[in-house]
């Protein structure tokens, strides 16, 4: 794999960025994906600020490649986070799920390196008049929380091209190397990868979760609670219960009380199968295995310049 603006950015030998997961990624992921040359994020998302201390204190314990954080905006604790950024001297902020306003300029003028997760065209906009340093192109295909427009990867890929002139990472549905050579050829300069890492052996998420998505084929995931925030997960007997709200025309607020708090928690990272929300992406159809993020990155890296010489071979 040669060097984009992306690998220039980061300071990584690889354009391969791990998604900032929920309840998955840990100091543990996030080293061992920085240390094969790739950028680890610690997801935020989950942790109480104790918790996101302990494990900004690990990551610098356990490497010394660059890494970064993963934060969706809407945290409740919002300040006491930044505060932890500034005092860890965190070099690489990920934000999502809210305007690329509210914290770009602060961290640019500590010389953080920025980078917005967008759906659409218009976003992607307002992320490069906020001063973001790239943006993260996340297809509907991608797991967890997602966006209502549901369009696909290799469509906002193509969308955005020639619509902005920083750095794009593509997401969503990517787990070969053969989906980054194809992401590259559209524009993108790097992709984020969840659903593979997510069900790695340095993943922190429950070995329940973990098998379960291995038995998951295709077809096996779904995008469901639209009318609160779209979500693509595999259907357990919540879905089910949330599906028997919809059909029987109950109000949001029922709906908001039936998905309550700590679905993810219960589904992800204490293994509830029935209970709680098992979030992935559609890619999981191709994760037959518990793999090491070096097992990860050595198939990708592989497979990958193996497509390259193929093609180049029949041009």
């Amino acid at each position: 794999m040669k060097g984009t603006r992306i690998t220039d950015l980061f300071g990584i030998k690889y354009p391969i960025v791990q998604g900032g997961m929920v309840w998955c990624s840990g100091w543990k992921l996030a080293s061992a994906v920085s240390n094969c040359g790739g950028l680890g994020l610690i997801g935020i998302g989950s942790m109480h600020p104790e918790t996101f201390e302990e494990h900004l204190i690990k990551m610098k314990e356990s490497t010394d490649k660059p890494w970064g954080v993963n934060l969706p905006l809407f945290y409740p604790e919002l300040e006491k986070i930044v505060d932890l950024i500034f005092k860890y001297n965190v070099k690489i902020v990920f934000t999502s799920a809210g305007s690329p306003n509210i914290l770009t300029k602060r961290f640019k003028e500590k010389g953080i390196i920025v980078v917005h997760v967008v759906a659409s065209i218009y976003f992607a906009n307002k992320c490069e008049k906020a001063g973001v340093d790239a943006i993260v192109a996340e297809g509907f295909e991608a797991g967890g929380h997602n966006s209502p427009l549901e369009t696909t990867s290799l469509v906002l890929l193509q969308d955005l091209q020639d619509k902005i002139s920083i750095p794009i990472i593509a997401a969503g549905g990517i787990g070969s190397g053969s989906a980054i050579l194809a992401c590259r050829s559209l524009g993108a300069e790097g992709v984020q990868i969840g659903s593979l890492f997510a069900c790695s052996k340095e993943s922190s998420a429950h070995i329940n979760y973990k098998n379960k998505i291995i038995e998951t084929g295709e077809g096996g995931t779904i995008l469901d609670i639209k009318e609160i925030s779209p979500t693509r997960l595999i259907p357990n007997k919540f879905t089910e219960e949330m599906n028997s709200l919809r059909t029987s025309c109950a109000s949001v607020d029922e709906m908001k009380n039936l998905l309550g708090k700590g679905r993810s928690k219960k589904g992800i990272f204490k293994g509830n199968l029935d209970e709680g929300e098992i979030e992935i992406g559609q890619i999981a159809s191709r994760i037959n295995s518990i793999k090491s993020v070096e097992y990860i990155f050595k198939d990708l890296i592989n497979e990958y310049n193996s497509q390259l010489n193929f093609i180049r071979k029949e041009l």
